[in-house]
């Protein structure tokens, strides 16, 4: 099977290494659509970055929460009174976006350039779960 088949899975998990967890996550759909749009960069085996195309949306009209292993993006526009549009193509409502994050992946920074949000995520897997290397002694186990 082809990666491209997987693709649905892996947008909305990050982090995640089983694909049991990946299916579970892209069983709860989002409300939103497919609005606003997204990429999921892998930019190595720990960090993640998230770019969302929020044109028209100014830095304090964008809300990011990290709850538990629940990542989310709100946008809210304030209603601009007095416009009268002879053709409306923006999109300009409100959005709420879900990512599911998995164990140990947190938000480490955001930033705005262009009328993009970068969201950058790292992987921090505690030092106690953390693979280790273990010696092998050679010492004869009978003495005498």
């Amino acid at each position: 099977m082809r990666t491209a088949d997987f693709t649905p899975l892996y947008r909305n998990a990050i982090g995640f290494d089983r694909l049991v967890d990946m299916m579970e996550a892209s069983a709860a759909k989002n409300s939103s659509g497919g609005y606003p749009p997204y990429n999921i960069e892998q930019q190595d085996d720990n960090h993640y970055r998230i770019t969302m195309a929020v044109a028209g949306f100014a830095e304090d009209q964008l809300e990011l929460t990290q709850a538990e292993h629940t990542l989310i993006v709100k946008g809210e526009r304030k209603a601009e009174e007095g416009k009268s549009y002879i053709y409306q193509g923006i999109a300009e409502r409100d959005f709420e976006r879900k990512f599911q994050l998995a164990d140990y992946v947190k938000v480490i920074g955001a930033s705005m350039e262009n009328g993009l949000l970068h969201i950058d995520l790292e992987r921090e897997i505690p030092q106690a779960m953390q693979p280790r290397k273990i010696a092998i002694n050679n010492k004869d186990l009978i003495e005498g």
